[in-house]
């Protein structure tokens, strides 16, 4: 049975970032250690429910590399990025925050039960601003949503519909002030036009974790920081493009100039020997 506490408004200890809401929740129940996980920096990873290969890659990438910088990654438990982002930090050996829209007794969907422990049990916590016994309907999913935005430093949507939920937690953001980030998709995927369409809207560019540490200020540590060694002029060429933010397919074509045949071969060795993976939808990342 999870140990709950209860933070009233007033308590010193309850979020000071909370706060900053126009209607902060009244109370907070938290299970875990949640001051801790807010001494650090604060990354939301937020998206569709309905996800798609490449929308698994680039969560499980950014939530994976940005835990292991020590950033506390914040999530809502639910289906798709949700999950993936929690359980990719979990296991890089990082910290992650999940925020309900149910009472903490109430664990939904109840298949992430065990989801939810393994953030107990690895130093996490998760935080709801709804008393045992309350009714659960629509309006808490977008409260929840909020309180998500306001607890974080910055906001990555990494794949989402137009209609998606998570561009509730991106208009939240932008009212608190806090950096908001889009994974660019594929232009022909319904998945990826509400992240497509933020990027329009102004939300911020994110190709790698590299840019959220620099939205964030915390200057660029990540793994790619070390330069890969081709084994010829075309493997370092592909290399360099992908290394300088170059991702997808036909654009790494087009900036190398070489043949299709030549560039299909270099792809299919840096790929055997793991310098490169797909992200799926013809994009490439470094390995």
């Amino acid at each position: 049975m999870l140990e709950i506490n209860k933070l009233a408004l007033a308590s010193k200890n309850y979020p000071e970032k909370l706060k900053q809401l126009p209607q902060p929740p009244k109370q907070l129940f938290v299970a875990g250690e949640l001051a801790p996980l807010l001494e650090n920096p604060c990354v939301a990873i937020v998206g569709s429910r309905k996800v798609s290969r490449y929308g698994r890659e680039v969560t499980e990438r950014f939530a994976s590399e940005l835990a292991r910088q020590g950033i506390t990654i914040i999530s809502g438990l639910a289906l798709g990025v949700d999950s993936i982002a929690h359980q990719a930090c979990l296991d890089a050996g990082g910290k992650t925050l999940a925020v309900l829209p149910t009472p903490l007794t109430q664990i939904a969907p109840a298949s992430h039960r065990p989801l939810a422990k393994q953030i107990i049990d690895k130093g996490g916590a998760l935080v709801s601003e709804y008393a045992e016994g309350s009714f659960v309907n629509r309006t808490n999913f977008v409260a929840r949503n909020r309180i998500v935005a306001a607890l974080a430093d910055a906001i990555i949507i990494t794949e989402a519909a137009l209609k998606s939920g998570s561009l509730h937690t991106a208009r939240y953001a932008l009212e608190l002030g806090r950096e908001v980030l889009a994974v660019p998709g594929p232009i022909t995927s319904v998945t990826s036009e509400g992240t497509n369409n933020l990027l329009k809207r102004g939300a911020l560019l994110a190709t790698s974790p590299d840019d959220v540490l620099f939205a964030l200020r915390l200057g660029v540590k990540s793994s790619k920081a070390k330069k890969l060694q081709g084994a010829n002029a075309s493997e370092q060429l592909i290399l360099d493009l992908i290394a300088g933010e170059t991702s997808d397919a036909d654009e790494l074509l087009a900036k190398s100039n070489l043949t299709a045949s030549e560039f299909n071969q270099t792809l299919t060795m840096l790929e055997l020997n793991g310098q490169i993976r797909s992200l799926g939808a013809n994009h490439w990342t470094l390995g």
